[in-house]
């Protein structure tokens, strides 16, 4: 397959009479910490396995009772305050997320009520790890047509609560967290130039949550079958992963007019070291231009970029002017990239 033909920029089609900025950044995760050597008392692993494969050494769990909304809106209220704007002032809530608190309402509508934000228009998205980038791009179409001013977009995962904790491959993985941006056109903020989306609904069967849907509802054989976890084939999703986003990264690059040695941050999505490790090796990347996380978060799917744009920015890896590169895959397939002058 050619995958260039499935990650082609939408941007060249849209007439900006507004431009879009990111005005505030921010994210939030749970203070339960989840070790390598805790899972060792779990599963057959060990920290050398989960470190060697991955570059993961530890990740954050939502407490009981914390859900993704209440992830969310910790997020949001600290992009809030980055950008100096009020809950009065949001006119429309994205979240983007794979474990909404439920099926309906939207976690954007709970999310809504949580920050006081009534008058705002809310809906989910769901895009897997790529998520966020999905968000800034629909949340972008609004800010340039100018139908609406201040847009909260959030990348947010609880996604602990479809972890299988019996299947080492898996459970070392993943983690909990949630990051925000308040989009609107504003010159003293942060540009998005240019976001190039695709997926390949061929390879929908790499990521997957099997049942609860309508396809499969829940019962007692799928309980006893565990299909209400997360299942991957790790193989197979490892070499995607490496091709789209390389790929979208490339396209993304080209439409922004810059090359990457042009770029002085590049925010990965935080899934595994060697999947970022090739990554920069094919698109010619210094590491001193990767920013990196997962150590610290594992892999929160659609709030993974979002939680290290925010981490970046307030670490001062990110520099005004600097060209910053954002870049994810999941399931789907899905994957998108962005390029944003900060």
């Amino acid at each position: 397959m050619n995958q260039k033909s499935h990650s082609a920029s939408h941007e060249k089609n849209l007439v900006k009479s507004h431009p879009c900025h990111i005005a505030g950044v921010g994210s939030y995760v749970p203070e339960r910490v989840l070790t390598n050597a805790d899972l060792e008392k779990m599963v057959d692993t060990s920290d050398d396995w989960i470190v060697s494969r991955t570059g993961i050494r530890e990740r954050r769990l939502a407490a009981a009772g914390e859900c993704t909304s209440d992830l969310a809106a910790k997020a949001a209220a600290r992009a809030m305050q980055d950008a100096g704007v009020t809950a009065d002032q949001i006119d429309l809530i994205i979240v983007a997320t794979i474990t909404p608190d439920m099926i309906f309402p939207s976690t954007a509508c709970l999310v809504q009520q949580k920050i006081g934000a009534r008058r705002a228009a809310a809906f989910d998205l769901e895009a897997a790890c790529s998520g966020f980038i999905y968000g800034l791009h629909v949340g972008s179409q609004f800010i340039h047509t100018g139908a609406y001013r201040t847009v909260l977009v959030i990348g947010a995962e609880k996604i602990s609560s479809i972890t299988d904790w019996a299947d080492r491959n898996t459970c070392v993985l993943f983690g909990d967290g949630a990051g925000a941006a308040i989009l609107q056109s504003r010159a003293d903020a942060h540009e998005i130039l240019t976001v190039s989306l695709g997926a390949d609904g061929t390879k929908s069967g790499l990521i997957e949550l099997p049942a609860g849907g309508s396809k499969c509802p829940a019962s007692p054989e799928t309980i006893a079958g565990r299909m209400h976890f997360l299942r991957m084939d790790g193989r197979e999703t490892f070499k995607n992963a490496i091709n789209v986003m390389c790929q979208a990264s490339k396209d993304a690059l080209k439409h922004a007019g810059i090359e990457v040695g042009q770029v002085g941050c590049i925010i990965p999505h935080q899934a595994n070291q060697r999947i970022v490790d090739a990554v920069s090796e094919k698109l010619e990347a210094k590491p001193e231009q990767v920013f990196l996380n997962l150590q610290k978060y594992g892999n929160t799917s659609a709030a993974s970029v979002a939680i290290a744009l925010d981490e970046a920015y307030r670490g001062g890896r990110i520099k005004k002017d600097d060209y910053v590169l954002l870049v994810a895959f999941g399931s789907g397939l899905s994957w998108g990239a962005a390029v944003i002058r900060w």
